[in-house]
C-alpha cells in the first residue's frame, strides 16, 4: 500500500509552496510524525513529518520546485518489511523484501542518471543495501562503457571573475516582492521616539525576562486607545481590527518571518515571554505552524537585538503600521535640569499615511512611550 505525500495547505491565501529539501533519501525508511522534508511559502518555512512508517519509495517533486497546494511530492510505501535493518548516516534502510524480487525498484536518482548515460539498469550489478542499484553503479557501468559524463548547463557569466552568484532562494524572492510592493502601495512615514527603560531594568532584576514582552504590552495599550494604528486599507473602506494580534519578526539564516502573539492585549508578561520564546525557536527549527503566522494586525521588528539604534522598517501589508525597536543603551540624559545617564531606547513607527495621519501616529507612540515608562508592571498569567 502506497501514500501520496502532498504539497499541504499551509494557509488560506497560500496556493504554492517550495520544497527546499528531503530529509530522507528514495528508498529511506522513516517512521511516522519523523521530518520527512522542508517546505517553503511565502509566509513560513516547516518541515513535514511523515503521515505513516514506511519507505519513500518515489520522490515526484526534486529540491528548489514550486508546485501548487495539492500536488503529489512523493510516495510511501508500506510493505512487510524483511527483519534486517541498517541505519546509514542515521537514516533507517530497509532491506528488500521478497515481495521485491520480481519487480526490483530504482530511486529517481538512479533512472535519471540511467537516462542520461543510456544505461538500461537490468545490466546492472547493485551493490547497495540488498542488491540495491545506487548512483555510483550507474555512473561505472557508464564508465566501462565509455560513455561521457553529460556537460551541465552553462553558469551565468559573472561580469568578475571574482564575483559569485548565489540564486535566489523562494523566501528571499517573496520578501523582495512583498518589500517592494510595500512601499509601492502604502504612503510611508516613519516618526521616531525615545523611552527610559529605568523602571523595566529594575523589575527584571532576578526575573528572566526581556524586553520585548514589555514593548508588546505597551503596544497593546496603546493600540486599544487608538484603533485606527491597527487598521487595514481596503478599496471600499478602513477596516478596524477589533482583535490585537502581534506580529514579531524574527531573523533566520536565510530570510525573516513573521509568527503572531494572538489576542496579545489579553496576555500578562509572563505569558508573552513564554509564546515569544517559543514562537521564535520554531521558527528558526523551521517547525511552525501555518496559523502561527496569520492574522496578523500589528508588527514589531526588535532590530536593537543586533545592536542597531534607529529603523525606518517596511509596513507588513496589508497593517497600517510597523514598530522598531533598537538596542537599549545607557545614555547622558537632563532629567529636572541635571545630567543622569539612563538606559535608554529609540522607537520608531513606520505608518501608513493614507490611514493614519501624523498626529494619531505621534499620540500612539506617546502611549506607547509613557506605559514603558510609568507601567507598574505585573506577571500576570
Amino acid at each position: 500500500m502506497a501514500t501520496d505525500i502532498v504539497m499541504p495547505q499551509l494557509g488560506e491565501s497560500i496556493a504554492e509552496g517550495t520544497v527546499i529539501k528531503w530529509l530522507i533519501p528514495p528508498g529511506g525508511m522513516v517512521e511516522k510524525d519523523q521530518p520527512l522534508l522542508e517546505v517553503e511559502t511565502e509566509k513560513v518555512a516547516l518541515d513535514i513529518p511523515a503521515p505513516a512508517t514506511g519507505v519513500l519509495r518515489e520522490v515526484l517533486v526534486q529540491e528548489g520546485a514550486t508546485v501548487p497546494v495539492g500536488t503529489v511530492l512523493a510516495r510511501l510505501e508500506h510493505e512487510p518489511v524483511e527483519t534486517v535493518m541498517s541505519r546509514v548516516g542515521g537514516i533507517g534502510v530497509r532491506a528488500r523484501s521478497s515481495a521485491a524480487e520480481g519487480a526490483p525498484h530504482y530511486s529517481p536518482a538512479v533512472k535519471q542518471v540511467a537516462r542520461e548515460h543510456d544505461i538500461q539498469l537490468s545490466e546492472v550489478t547493485g551493490s547497495g543495501e540488498g542488491g540495491r542499484i545506487t548512483k555510483k553503479d550507474v555512473l561505472d557501468a557508464a564508465a566501462k562503457r565509455g560513455t561521457s559524463t553529460p556537460t551541465p548547463s552553462a553558469a551565468p557569466t559573472l561580469p568578475n571573475a571574482e564575483e559569485e552568484l548565489v540564486p535566489f532562494t523562494h523566501m528571499r524572492k517573496t520578501i523582495a516582492e512583498r518589500m517592494v510592493s510595500s512601499r509601492r502601495t502604502s504612503a510611508h512615514v516613519t516618526t521616531f521616539f525615545e523611552a527610559d527603560c529605568s523602571g523595566i531594568e529594575q523589575f527584571r532584576a532576578g526575573r528572566s525576562l526581556t524586553y520585548l514582552p514589555f514593548v508588546i504590552s505597551a503596544v497593546s495599550n496603546a493600540l486599544r486607545a487608538l484603533p485606527m494604528v491597527n487598521a487595514s486599507w481596503r478599496d471600499h473602506g478602513i477596516v478596524l481590527n477589533k482583535a490585537l494580534h502581534i506580529g514579531i519578526a524574527v531573523a533566520i539564516e536565510d530570510g525573516l518571518l513573521v509568527p503572531v502573539i494572538r489576542h496579545a492585549d489579553r496576555k500578562g508578561l509572563t505569558q508573552i515571554a513564554k509564546e515569544v520564546a517559543d514562537l521564535a525557536q520554531r521558527a528558526r527549527s523551521k517547525r511552525l505552524a501555518p496559523e502561527d503566522v496569520l492574522d496578523g494586525t500589528f508588527t514589531i521588528t526588535n532590530h536593537g537585538g543586533f545592536g542597531s539604534l534607529f529603523s525606518t522598517p517596511i509596513i507588513n501589508q496589508p497593517q497600517s503600521a510597523i514598530l522598531g525597536v533598537g538596542a537599549v543603551q545607557k545614555r547622558a540624559v537632563v532629567i529636572n535640569d541635571a545630567i543622569a545617564i539612563r538606559p535608554m531606547c529609540y522607537l520608531s513607527l513606520s505608518f501608513d499615511h493614507r490611514i493614519i495621519d501624523g498626529a494619531i501616529a505621534d499620540r500612539f507612540m506617546s502611549l506607547v512611550k509613557q506605559h514603558l515608562e510609568t507601567s507598574r508592571w505585573d506577571t500576570r498569567l
